[in-house]
């Protein structure tokens, strides 16, 4: 599978590390008549990414920059090479390479070439095809080509292919349009009068000629201070027929959206219920636009985080385009059809009416300065009924795109989705010379089968055919594909995909275990059900962070989606010692609490390791007294009921009362500080976390019941001190129990810290500590429940700077896990631990959660402070704290 609606099972997969293992696979599955399909990133949309036969993943090891040449604006690149990896290394010259689809912290150099793709900045620098100097290709059977200008490495036969047809490539493929890229769309740059660019129609190709194994590519100059203008209007027709007046300007870009995919995402966009974001190169360029634009409102940007913050929006959509306001999904499918800009707005209209027309929903956004139109729309692709619809609508729209003179594919090319239809696009002497061009480059035929020539049908291999009806297949279909988890990016708050960033392997990627979960439903590859040693083995270095939760675009949960497969993969069967040592960690510790066993155990941690945890790992201390202990003997005293002030929860969880107890103690007294009276449980209460994240789903539902019992109704906020722990009970208490109306009730009453004193005491002024702050954010804060409230007090504190994002690696049980430590320490080097080194002295180092003070104590020898205990030490007067 690929980020489409298709889903073809190979005969198997190669990841060859140079062009001399391109040219022996491709010779092998010639003499053996299997078909090869090349693949970057695969975040194609439209299937051609998806085989039957071999599939070369040229991002494991053909993946470099070879050279950059600043004084000739050239690079030199392999296939598999990531975007944003070639841009990082030209930025520091001031350069950068056009084209930029949104998906550029993921996709790869020759899937762009392959698609043709474009992106925002066409505009300004055109599409792949317009920026490719040279190519190395290899043909199926081996043979090795080099393209540039002028017929020299081109296959015989394609230079008297050209001469005989001159009339159909200067008629039929005429047009003067920009985003002409359906087909093989590129195939008139062989003409005599525009110089017989051969590498340039090779681009745009999906694969189906040859295999790029090397590319030289122009680079374009980075505009110094890029302004954003803003411009709302009334509606999205109403942009669109805008838009097209506003290139004489010269932009960069002109994006358009409407209300129905922004929401609320970015509030202070101006006033309208449509907008272009029109990127110039300037400030003063911008604001020449904005005098002159007939819109009804404007806003100008020119600070970097604001622009990068409005762009995230339009890079996202992909994904946030898929979900419907009621919560149904959306599908590709139509993705990028194209027509002139100035028939845009028009052709917006009609194809309103058509989603109507056919009882369907969508919210196109895109390229509107180049007529290129995305949208994702909630095809039922599962029944008959419904996918008779698909066909049905995909004709009568192919259709509506021709009559304004338009492409069926603007920069993703035609793949599987849209192939079939190609001619209602290109007349019979057209599609008949595309065919000739394929039989030049591949006449054996085992170029990427099935695509833009001799097409599959667009219904044929829907990959949701072999789903079963079920709640759980239907989360895992929610798994688009656009691969936002194999972001190579670094630094800033994401967190997804830490074990993939540790391995490089798509198994280890959330989009990787969707798909073996996919298998494992399908039943056809993957037979052994929820029993799959495979999908077993690759969720196991799941970190359950829950980053998935709030970075991919549509939301796949998982960590969730684990806890499922290991509650009935370990059904009625023998666990691994990890699930009871660390799943029944809450159980355990009370036993030794109630005990007094406290000290005896860490004595005996100095010598002795637990089966079934991670020997590397020496043993958190446990404290003498626990938090509740504490509460009973001294805390309720001095932190304790005042009527008049406001009550809160002081959740006693389960590393606050036996690890941390310090950090509990802290709470109690700022809070109090703040004017808040606390109340603490009389009896034990858990979240559960440990077992869920473990797969014991019916015991973590029986522990939950038990707490709920003990809470009641809580009557105010619950404050939460440890993150997972919220996060536990804000999500995953609701969803075990949702038919108890108290689980629904303490969810929504919980708090982080932050968030206690800023909506219970908004006035209270926190003491000031006057320092640079470093340290970690938790992930499942930043996945579940936000970290701004922590930002905003930090700041009201002095505390200066951010604490990294990624996961510490440690992640809860997962550090402690046998098999675990190597990852969970290449997690925490990806951030934490150089943030670390790098802090100046006298850095308050800060990290709510326990794994994540654990971990930079074990691998840092620091020692990190929940943000409560940096405030109660510098309240005044701070009494001593008894033990």
């Amino acid at each position: 599978m690929d980020a489409s609606n298709y889903r073809r099972v190979p005969v198997g997969v190669v990841a060859p590390y140079d062009a001399a293992d391109v040219a022996a696979a491709l010779a092998v599955c010639a003499e053996a008549g299997v078909p090869v399909v090349p693949r970057g990133g695969g975040t194609s949309i439209a299937g051609q990414a998806t085989g039957t036969g071999v599939v070369l993943d040229l991002t494991r090891h053909m993946n470099s920059l070879l050279s950059l040449d600043p004084a000739a604006r050239t690079a030199v690149v392999q296939p598999g090479l990531v975007l944003d990896r070639l841009r990082d290394a030209a930025r520091p010259h001031g350069l950068t390479f056009g084209p930029d689809p949104s998906t550029h912290s993921r996709c790869t150099l020759g899937g762009m070439i392959g698609n043709n793709a474009c992106g925002a900045h066409s505009v300004a620098w055109g599409t792949t095809a317009d920026n490719v100097a040279e190519l190395a290709v290899t043909a199926y059977g081996g043979a090795a080509h080099r393209l540039g200008t002028g017929w020299a490495g081109t296959p015989a036969g394609l230079r008297e292919l050209v001469s005989g047809n001159l009339a159909v490539l200067r008629t039929g493929m005429s047009g003067g349009f920009s985003r002409r890229i359906s087909g093989y769309g590129g195939l008139d740059a062989l003409l005599p009068e525009r110089g017989v660019r051969a590498a340039r129609a090779f681009c745009g190709s999906e694969g189906t000629l040859g295999v790029v194994t090397e590319a030289v590519v122009r680079l374009v100059d980075v505009p110094r201070a890029p302004a954003l203008a803003v411009l709302g209007y009334a509606d999205e027709s109403a942009a669109a027929d805008a838009a097209a007046g506003l290139l004489p300007h010269g932009p960069l870009t002109v994006e358009g959206m409407a209300a129905d995919l922004v929401g609320n995402a970015a509030p202070g966009l101006p006033r309208g219920g449509a907008w272009l974001f029109v990127e110039m190169r300037d400030e003063g360029a911008a604001r020449a636009l904005l005098r002159d634009a007939d819109a009804l409102d404007g806003l100008l940007v020119t600070d970097p985080a604001g622009q990068r913050a409005l762009w995230r929006i339009r890079e996202d959509a992909a994904g946030t385009a898929t979900r419907m306001p009621d919560g149904s999904m959306a599908w590709p499918g139509w993705e990028d059809c194209a027509v002139p800009p100035t028939r845009l707005g028009a052709y917006l209209r009609e194809f309103r009416a058509l989603l109507t027309e056919h009882g369907l929903r969508g919210s196109p956004y895109g390229h509107f300065g180049e007529g290129c139109v995305h949208v994702r729309i909630d095809f039922d692709l599962v029944s008959a009924a419904g996918v008779a619809r698909f066909r049905a609508f995909s004709s009568a729209l192919a259709d509506l795109v021709v009559a304004h003179g338009g492409s069926l594919s603007g920069e993703h090319g035609d793949g599987q989705a849209r192939a079939e239809l190609l001619p209602r696009m290109y007349e019979p002497a057209v599609i008949s010379l595309f065919e000739a061009y394929k039989g030049i480059w591949d006449p054996a035929g085992g170029m990427n089968p099935g695509m833009l020539v001799r097409p599959a049908r667009l219904d044929e291999n829907l990959r949701f055919a072999v789903l079963p009806a079920s709640a759980f297949a239907g989360e895992v279909a929610r798994c688009v594909g656009v691969a936002k988890c194999r972001s190579e990016d670094v630094g800033g708050p994401g967190v997804m995909c830490p074990s993939y960033r540790a391995t490089g392997e798509e198994r280890h990627s959330t989009r990787g275990r969707a798909r073996l979960l996919h298998e494992m439903l399908a039943g056809e590859i993957v037979t052994d059900g929820w029993r799959s040693a495979e999908v077993a083995e690759a969720l196991d270095l799941c970190l359950g962070c829950k980053g998935c939760l709030s970075d991919c675009p549509v939301g796949v949960d998982m960590a969730s989606y684990k806890a499922e497969f290991l509650h009935r993969h370990w059904s009625g069967r023998l666990r691994p010692l990890s699930h009871y040592a660390l799943g029944g960690l809450p159980a355990w510790l009370r036993l030794i609490a109630a005990l007094r066993l406290a000290r005896v155990v860490n004595a005996a941690g100095r010598f002795l390791r637990i089966p079934g945890l991670e020997r590397a790992r020496p043993l958190p201390r446990l404290a003498p007294e626990t938090f509740t202990r504490w509460w009973r003997r001294v805390g309720s005293r001095r932190a304790g009921p005042d009527l008049s002030a406001r009550t809160v929860t002081l959740w006693p969880d389960t590393f606050t009362e036996h690890l941390a107890p310090e950090t509990g103690r802290a709470a109690a007294r700022v809070l109090h500080a703040a004017g808040l009276a606390v109340r603490v449980p009389a009896t034990p209460v858990c979240c559960a976390l440990t077992y869920v994240s473990t797969g014991r789903l019916d015991r973590a539902r029986k522990v939950l019941l038990r707490t709920l019992d003990a809470v009641g109704d809580p009557r105010g906020p619950v404050t939460v001190l440890e993150p997972s722990c919220a996060a536990a009970l804000r999500t995953d208490l609701p969803a075990l129990l949702p038919q108890d109306p108290r689980a629904h009730r303490l969810a929504a009453a919980v708090r982080t810290f932050a968030e206690t004193l800023e909506e219970y005491a908004p006035h209270w002024r926190p003491p000031r500590l006057d320092r640079p702050v470093a340290g970690q954010t938790h992930c499942h804060q930043h996945a579940v429940l936000g970290d701004a409230a922590d930002r905003r007090l930090r700041e009201r504190a002095g505390l200066t700077g951010a604490l990294s994002g990624g996961c510490c690696g440690l992640a809860g049980n997962f550090g402690f896990e046998p098999g675990h430590h190597e990852v969970s320490v290449a997690c925490a080097e990806e951030q934490l631990l150089p943030s670390l080194r790098a802090a100046a002295p006298g850095t308050e180092v800060l990290a709510d959660g326990f794994s994540c003070r654990t971990q930079i104590a074990q691998l840092s020898g620091g020692r990190a402070r929940h943000l409560a205990e940096a405030l109660a030490e510098a309240l005044p007067e701070a009494p001593p704290t008894p033990m």
